[in-house]
């Protein structure tokens, strides 16, 4: 999917905040992936937001935690005074449009869908995933520099603060997102703190530390798997992807040719 024209300072500016919006199955960006279709700023600061989903059967939870967090993040600037988001092209997008304007949670939107359940426990696992994913970069980056698992797992957060990983784009790229779920969902906080624990906040050892990221690396397997289906549908429904050559595609993983990550090669580079 193309992106949108962007005008204005203020455009760019909910643009910007929009790129910290993931889908959240695969932790890339909404802007990464395409999705955010329109953005359009009024003069009284009103956001209108457009964006849409590979398929028109895409969970209607992923949908709605993707317009929530899109709402979340058009509001943030001060000057913005409403935002309107519209998931189009989509089975439940008045259910979900309804629920995102009118500030109903999902539960109440999806009643019978869910038996009351809610979204909670489907945002934690999410969160939990995209930490793991965020952290084998990191620790695949350290790995490619020569460092030793008892080095690397005996890192304190002011030490991981003062890491320079230029050198490998992918883990540097990654840095500052796995810190913020690091010590935004207290995992550290102290200088002292080690910087690389499990999501229980339990310190990973080094002895542990290869079967630790061979679990790593079969999530981050999946997550790809799931962002070249993604795009694949996109392409085939929209004609619209615009590919960089550098994503793996379903071929790749029905072939096995899908590579670790390159923290060394400085294309490879994720926002």
């Amino acid at each position: 999917m193309p992106v949108p024209q962007i005008r204005g300072a203020q455009a760019r500016e909910v643009w910007r905040r929009l790129s910290a919006v993931t889908d959240p199955e695969l932790d890339e960006p909404i802007t990464d992936m395409g999705f955010v279709e329109r953005l359009e700023v009024s003069r009284s600061g009103e956001v209108e937001i457009d964006f849409r989903l590979p398929t028109y059967w895409c969970s209607p939870n992923f949908a709605f935690l993707m317009a929530d967090g899109i709402r979340k993040a058009a509001m943030t600037p001060a000057w913005v005074q409403k935002v309107r988001v519209q998931l189009q092209d989509h089975c439940f997008a008045d259910k979900v449009n309804d629920g995102i304007n009118g500030q109903q949670p999902f539960e109440v939107i999806f009643a019978a869908l869910t038996e009351g359940g809610n979204l909670d426990e489907v945002r934690e696992t999410f969160r939990e995933k995209a930490f793991l994913r965020r952290q084998e970069a990191v620790l695949q980056g350290l790995r490619a520099m020569g460092w030793t698992a008892g080095q690397i797992t005996t890192l304190t957060l002011a030490e991981f603060d003062a890491l320079n990983l230029s050198g490998h784009a992918e883990a540097a790229a990654q840095k500052p997102r796995y810190r913020e779920i690091l010590v935004g969902d207290g995992l550290a906080l102290l200088p002292e703190d080690r910087a690389f624990v499990t999501w229980r906040g339990d310190p990973i050892v080094a002895e542990d530390l290869q079967d630790h990221l061979m679990r790593l690396r079969a999530l981050r397997i999946n997550m790809e798997f799931n962002g070249a289906m993604c795009r694949g549908l996109a392409a085939a429904r929209y004609k619209e992807v615009v590919r960089n050559g550098e994503e793996p595609e379903l071929i790749d993983f029905i072939l096995g040719r899908v590579p670790p990550r390159a923290c060394g090669d400085s294309q490879s580079s994720r926002g």
